[in-house]
């Protein structure tokens, strides 16, 4: 049946389309897609990262081509820049801020004066930890060194009118990438704005505790020549020290870890999802504890994890890595808590922003071929666009009604995922589907050779799509014509490339970023039509 379509639409994907109003460009994999223009490549770059690179592309490569889009998208708007990289930053739309760190640092070192002074402002919104400023002073070292305005961006961040929340900075997060406060003080020179401020100076680069310096400077001292887990739990209960902050010593003690989950500042939700195999292990997540229920109770709240600006892929890597029951790296092994799992499956969906129902007829297509199931999403351990794209498919299976879920490469598969399916059950259902070629013209050529009728294609791709013998923007529009509806198509993209099988001149084609927090509301509003203005 296939065949006798593709007889009206003869142009392969390894040549371009020649009535495309944009032109097409040669992918990684040496097919014919459209480039994204810089600015959503450099959402993508925020969202994705580029450390992992992609079955086509190096790590080195595509950060390399990703950093030139910051560059392109500087000498465009300099000012619209920053405010991107500060708002996805901020707004915690990204799994990691590694990108938006290095893009901001770009922009110190190559904006124009506007640009630069609109960069350090944006530097304590951007860099809201310790460890995020070591992440950027070691990303300015990379780029050619310290001037001024670079030295002024760091001299405010530890001039902030807070000196209680400073303290907590630098007594949490010490060092991190060769860097610790003491190099960074002595590089930016900052003013101490206050006498408190002074003696938080002090005690970062020469040790001492003078009078003045904030309350936690002391407590820290205190907790780092604790003689007892007794001694370092009570400071912590007493205080709301954090696990950073104590003797690497008492960190298998399960009262200290009692205490680090009562004292509640002492243990962020992120710190939470990185500890529970830690804390599982040593017995303090048990089956029915109070501690168990006190920590299913904080991942089942949407506003919980929203303060914390939980990532939903955070929640995937944990909710894997827990569920393996022993670390990828290092000998830790423990027994999973099932309600601890049932928890962690349902914070991975509270992550999202609420998803409003549509009430359209979708098809779900996830890409798994070869290119699909070799690098990983933003560099989160053992998470691919081929698992990351089976678990975005299921956010928006989960609230749509009408959906017909597949899985294509170079042939189409439909999967059903039934009700009520684990993430686990969804994965194990994709992994079994054999990997090859990628054609992503697939989805629309099968709904036209069954007649289904179809209102939203979603296709989650890393759009090096090459094997086929019709582009997908042309299954799409003969799928239209032939159907006589006016189907639209979402492409979800997982990899921070260039590329995109949507066409920029079709309104009905929508280009989005996989795992941005923000893009299944997106993609409800363009299937709704709320868009079309």
């Amino acid at each position: 049946m296939f065949a006798k379509m593709l007889s009206y639409l003869s142009t392969g994907q390894r040549a371009p389309l020649r009535d495309a109003t944009t032109p097409q460009v040669k992918n990684s994999a040496g097919g014919y897609s459209w480039a994204v223009d810089h600015w959503a490549r450099l959402s993508r770059f925020l969202v994705l990262g580029s450390s992992s690179g992609s079955y086509y592309a190096s790590a080195r490569t595509l950060t390399q081509d990703n950093a030139s889009v910051v560059v392109d998208c500087l000498a465009e708007d300099g000012l619209h820049t920053v405010a991107t990289i500060a708002v996805i930053s901020e707004s915690g739309r990204a799994p990691r801020n590694d990108p938006a760190i290095l893009a901001l640092a770009i922009c110190l070192k190559l904006g124009d004066l506007s640009t630069r002074k609109a960069a350090v402002d944006a530097v304590p919104r951007v860099c809201r930890t310790g460890t995020h400023l070591f992440h950027l002073a070691a990303a300015v070292d990379s780029l050619g060194g310290w001037g001024r305005v670079t030295r002024r961006a760091f001299a405010r961040w530890y001039q902030r009118d807070d000196v209680a929340q400073l303290a907590y900075q630098v007594s949490k997060y010490r060092q991190r990438d060769g860097w610790s406060h003491r190099d960074v003080l002595r590089k930016a020179h900052p003013s101490p704005p206050t006498a408190a401020h002074n003696a938080l100076y002090r005690w970062v680069t020469q040790g001492e505790l003078v009078a003045g310096a904030p309350a936690r400077l002391g407590l820290a001292d205190r907790a780092a020549v604790a003689s007892s887990a007794a001694e370092a739990a009570a400071l912590v209960e007493a205080h709301g020290l954090v696990r950073e902050e104590l003797p690497t010593q008492f960190l298998s003690d399960p009262d200290v870890w009692r205490a680090l989950l009562r004292a509640g500042r002492g243990m962020p939700m992120t710190a939470m999802l990185r500890n529970l195999a830690k804390m599982t292990s040593i017995g303090v997540l048990s089956h029915r504890s109070s501690d168990t229920r006190y920590v299913c109770g904080q991942l089942r709240s949407a506003a919980a994890l929203r303060k914390a600006r939980v990532h939903p892929l955070q929640i995937l890597v944990a909710l894997n890595t827990y569920r393996r029951g022993k670390g990828v790296k290092g000998k830790l092994s423990w027994t999973p808590v099932p309600t601890v799992v049932q928890a962690l499956e349902a914070a991975f969906h509270l992550s999202f922003e609420a998803v409003p129902r549509t009430g359209k007829r979708h098809m779900l297509a996830v890409d798994v071929s070869g290119s699909m199931g070799w690098s990983e999403v933003a560099g989160m351990t053992g998470i691919t666009p081929r698992v990351g794209a089976a678990a975005m498919a299921m956010v928006t299976h989960r609230v749509e009604p009408d959906c017909v879920v597949t899985a294509f490469s170079q042939g189409l598969v439909r999967v059903d995922l039934g009700t009520g399916a684990s993430l686990h059950k969804v994965q194990q259902r994709f992994d079994r589907i054999p990997m090859g070629g990628t054609d992503c013209a697939l989805p629309m050529l099968y709904a036209l050779e069954q007649r289904i009728p179809i209102d939203t294609f979603v296709v989650y791709t890393d759009s090096e799509t090459w094997f086929g013998k019709v582009h997908p923007a042309e299954a799409l529009r003969r799928y239209r014509a032939h159907m006589g509806i006016d189907a639209r198509l979402i492409v979800c993209g997982m990899v921070s490339n260039g590329f995109t099988i949507a066409d920029p001149d079709d309104k009905g084609m929508l280009d989005v970023v996989g795992f941005d927090t923000a893009a299944p509301q997106l993609m409800a509003r363009f299937s709704m039509g709320e868009l079309d203005g």
